[in-house]
C-alpha cells in the first residue's frame, strides 16, 4: 500500500487516506454565509476522495473577514448553512474540517480579482486591529493595536466559533496562525513591537495563541483533533524562524494539539520567498523531527510521486493539497491510479472508473 493512501488516526478519528484539502478562501460569501457556490466546491472535493477537507479560512468575527466576501462563524445563524455542507462532506465518506481565523491588520480589503485594496470606510470598510498600530503596507490606514479587552474579544470569539463549529458537524478545526493573520501579527518581531505580556519576548509574543488554543481545547470534545496552522519561518531572519516554530510546536502538542500544519510568509509584502516544488516540505520535517508532533506538509506539492517521497521519507504525516485540487478536484483518485491502489469511487462515477 502506497503511503499516501495508508489510513491515519488522530484522537478517535482515522482519515482514510494522507491526503487534506487545505483551507482555499473562495470569497463568494455574504454577511459570512455559505452559500450554493461552496457547497458545490467543497462537494465536489469530497467526492475526489480525500481524507480530509477544510474550509477555507472562517471569521470568528465581523471585523476578523479580509473582505466582506468571507466565511464567518460569529453568528448561530450561520450553523445550518454550513450544516448542509458538512453532511453532504460526511456522506461521501470524508471527514469535514474548518480553519478559524482572524485577519488582524490585513482585514478589510477587497477581493484579490478586485485589486486586493484596503476599503475605505465609505465603501464598507471598518476599523481593523493588530498586535501594533503598524500597517501592512507603508501608506494604508494602520490597525488599532488591542488592549487587555479587546485581546479578551479575540479570545472569546474563537472559543464561542469552536463550539458553533462542533454544532455545525465540523471534527477538526485548524486554528489560524499564519500568512501575516493576527495570531501571526502576534507571533512574528517584524510586527509586534509591543511592550506588555503579549510583546517581546518569546513567551509574551506566543502568550494569544496558546491562550487561544487552550480556550478551544476547553470546548473542544477531547476525542477529537485540533490543529494549528503556523508560518513556520517569515523568510526573514529578523523574524520569526524554524527554530521558533521548533519550540512553538513542543508547546501546542502540550496544550492538546495533534498537528502543526506548516507554512510560512505573509507577514510583510516585500519578503521575497523562495518558491519552489515542496519548499516549505522542510519545514514540516524539521518541526516533526525536533518537536515529536504530527505534521502537515504544503505548498507546491503537485504530483502523487511527490507526495508518496514526502510520506515515504518521515517528513511529514498528511499532504495538504490546494491549487492542485482547484486543477484537478479528483486527484486522490487519478494520485490512486498512478500508485497503483485501487480505491472506491463515488457509485454514481464507478462507470468511469479505468479498469
Amino acid at each position: 500500500m502506497a503511503h499516501l493512501f495508508t489510513p491515519f488516526t488522530l484522537r478517535s478519528l482515522t482519515l482514510k487516506n494522507r491526503i487534506v484539502v487545505s483551507p482555499m478562501c473562495q470569497y463568494s460569501a455574504v454577511d459570512g454565509y455559505p452559500n450554493d457556490w461552496h457547497l458545490v466546491h467543497l462537494g465536489s472535493r469530497a467526492a475526489g476522495g480525500p481524507g480530509l477537507l477544510f474550509v477555507e479560512a472562517t471569521a470568528v468575527s465581523p471585523e476578523g473577514r479580509i473582505t466582506p466576501d468571507d466565511l464567518g462563524l460569529y453568528d448561530r445563524m450561520h450553523i445550518p448553512h454550513f450544516k448542509r455542507i458538512t453532511r453532504f462532506i460526511t456522506n461521501e465518506h470524508c471527514i469535514p474540517g474548518i480553519q478559524l481565523a482572524h485577519a488582524g491588520r490585513k482585514a478589510s480589503r477587497t477581493s484579490p480579482w478586485n485589486k486586493d485594496r484596503l476599503l475605505e470606510f465609505s465603501e464598507g470598510g471598518w476599523p481593523m486591529v493588530s498586535s501594533s498600530a503598524t500597517p501592512f503596507r507603508e501608506g494604508e490606514r494602520a490597525p488599532e493595536a488591542l488592549d487587555a479587552a479587546g485581546i479578551g474579544k479575540v479570545r472569546r470569539d474563537f472559543v464561542d466559533a469552536a463550539s458553533r463549529a462542533f454544532e455545525a458537524g465540523f471534527k477538526v478545526i485548524e486554528v489560524h496562525a499564519a500568512h501575516g493573520y493576527l495570531l501571526h501579527q502576534f507571533l512574528s518581531p517584524l510586527c509586534n513591537t509591543r511592550q506588555d505580556e503579549y510583546g517581546g519576548s518569546f513567551e509574551n509574543r506566543t502568550r494569544l495563541l496558546k491562550e487561544v488554543v487552550e480556550g478551544i481545547r476547553g470546548v473542544w470534545p477531547q476525542e477529537l483533533p485540533l490543529f494549528v496552522r503556523i508560518s513556520a519561518t517569515d523568510w526573514d531572519p529578523a523574524g520569526w524562524t524554524p527554530e521558533d516554530s521548533v519550540l512553538l510546536a513542543g508547546q501546542l502538542r502540550d496544550l492538546g494539539v495533534d498537528l502543526v500544519d506548516c507554512s510560512s510568509g505573509g507577514i510583510l509584502p516585500h519578503i521575497r520567498i523562495p518558491l519552489g516544488p515542496g519548499y516549505q516540505v522542510p519545514l514540516a520535517a524539521k518541526v516533526r523531527a525536533e518537536a515529536s508532533i504530527h505534521t502537515g506538509a504544503v505548498g507546491l506539492i503537485t504530483t502523487a510521486v511527490q507526495a508518496e517521497e514526502i510520506l515515504a521519507s518521515g517528513q511529514a504525516d498528511l499532504i495538504f493539497l490546494a491549487r492542485q485540487l482547484l486543477r484537478d478536484p479528483y486527484f486522490p483518485l487519478h494520485a490512486a491510479q498512478e500508485l497503483g491502489v485501487d480505491v472506491p469511487w463515488p457509485v454514481q462515477y464507478e462507470r468511469a472508473k479505468p479498469k
